[in-house]
């Protein structure tokens, strides 16, 4: 059969009968939602620190003295493939801190001998001789030990900025009491005791430095560092009691509240023509405090003055024993402080979380935080916050910490009462109109953080996220 699709065949289209769509949506109303903002995120960490008001804006932090022997990380810089220890970061070892004699320290640092090593390599065999220090410029480094019952025992794992070996430098019948074994290829430097001592042997202010130090022991001190406070148990009769004190630090750390501000800018014939049905300057001052508490919390994590990230003690940074979170590298952040309130984590890292627990058979418990389910491991939160940064090598950094001044965790500064104050430690103030009818509001936000005792904060560094092929 032939169908004719001529134009002449076609039937003509309907005549309209009615008012159509289009043109009926003139005379109508038109529901809108307000001004929305992809930048909003949850802000746990703004929602769970506990928030202390900061009179002069400054919050002093007293603590016990403590004797700090050089318990940071070396900093290194690359030149191509040559890797070279910064002088003034050796005083980071125990036995140079404190120790600034610029000639003498450049003199160490061009003795130390680059090295290169691969995944699986023994960079020190337990019981060996010790004679060199081994400063970690790059890659994993696992340290094991024999238990008491004869098997191999994990110790803990190093990585960039990390030494071991120090005493081999000052003990000529040094031995290695645990074996250190390369988990990735990296690079370190080594300073032979040989030329340690060739150094010393002609810089009399150095033998002063390390007579000090040779002393440091015989200050008596607590397993954290603290200085003793002497006291006795268990006599009976009349026994001499000794006398003590509680000594403080001589120079506390001081956290100054920090700012995060803008103007905001909005014409006069748009607030007087069009704030129906909304208020066009409280929309905009809405979404620019969002944007500045994005900002602020941000700054809480990443700031290198008192962001949490560049302010955990370093005895408090681990590693991950195999680069992905397992639960025993959960346990092992856990294990470091009482009382830990909350885990915090980028969500890419909760991901790689789940994965492992999966794999091993396991399913993380929930807590109820406000109304709302969040996973928990051994009932600790995990919270998540995209601000904590990965890194090109797709590593990230979990946190875990204590809250609270009663708890002596980690807490947020604020100072409220401000003038023309919109939100506690938030000021709007009103700047003016220019000459082009643009009103101005200066936007303000007053903040900071401080950790009252070193343990109350913990982080896992390196942790992979990057999933893992079959």
């Amino acid at each position: 059969m032939t169908v004719d699709s001529s134009p002449e065949a076609q039937p003509a289209p309907p005549r309209q009968s009615s008012l159509s769509t289009a043109a009926a949506r003139n005379l109508a109303t038109t529901t809108k939602s307000a001004p929305q903002m992809q930048e909003i995120s949850s802000r746990w960490l703004l929602r769970m620190l506990p928030w202390v008001e900061t009179k002069g804006g400054t919050y002093r932090v007293n603590r016990r003295l403590s004797y700090t022997v050089g318990d940071g990380r070396v900093e290194f810089v690359q030149d191509g493939a040559r890797v070279r220890v910064i002088p003034r970061e050796l005083g980071e070892l125990a036995l140079l801190r404190g120790f600034d004699d610029m000639e003498v320290l450049t003199a160490l640092a061009g003795r130390c001998v680059q090295r290169d090593f691969r995944a699986g390599e023994v960079l020190a065999e337990r019981g060996d001789a010790a004679q060199q220090i081994h400063l970690i410029a790059h890659g994993r480094v696992s340290q094991t030990s024999v238990g008491k019952y004869g098997d191999e025992i994990a110790v803990t794992v190093l990585a960039d900025g990390d030494h071991f070996g120090e005493h081999a430098l000052l003990d000529a019948g040094a031995r290695w009491d645990r074996t250190a074994t390369a988990e990735t290829a990296g690079t370190l430097l080594t300073l032979s005791r040989a030329e340690f001592d060739a150094v010393v042997s002609t810089a009399p202010a150095l033998r002063t430095h390390l007579g000090e130090f040779a002393s440091l022991p015989l200050q008596r001190q607590n397993r954290h560092g603290e200085a003793e406070i002497a006291m006795s148990a268990g006599h009976t009769g009349e026994a001499e009691l000794p006398g003590t004190y509680v000594d403080y630090e001589p120079h506390p750390r001081e956290y100054e509240l920090s700012l995060a501000q803008t103007v905001l800018r909005v014409h006069t014939r748009v607030g007087d023509l069009y704030n129906e049905p909304m208020n066009q300057t409280e929309e905009q001052l809405r979404l620019t405090i969002e944007a500045l508490r994005e900002r602020q919390e941000y700054e809480l994590l990443n700031n290198r003055e008192f962001g949490l990230l560049h302010n955990v003690s370093f005895k408090q940074r681990l590693q991950t024993h195999s680069g992905p979170p397992t639960p025993d590298d959960l346990d092992e952040l856990l294990c470091r402080r009482r009382g830990s309130k909350f885990f915090l984590a980028h969500p890419r890292a909760i991901a790689a979380m789940g994965r492992e627990f999966n794999a091993r058979g396991l399913y993380p418990d929930h807590a109820d935080l406000g109304g709302q389910q969040v996973p928990a491991w051994r009932g600790v939160p995990i919270l998540p916050c995209g601000k904590i940064p990965i890194s090109k090598e797709n590593t990230t950094s979990i946190l875990c910490m204590r809250t609270g001044e009663d708890n002596q965790g980690v807490i947020g500064l604020r100072q409220t009462g401000l003038p023309e104050e919109y939100e506690p430690g938030l000021s709007v103030r009103f700047m003016g109109i220019d000459e082009r009818s643009i009103i101005s509001y200066l936007v303000t936000t007053y903040f900071s953080a401080a950790i009252l005792v070193p343990d109350a904060l913990g982080v896992l560094e390196n942790v992979q996220i990057g999933r893992r092929r079959d």
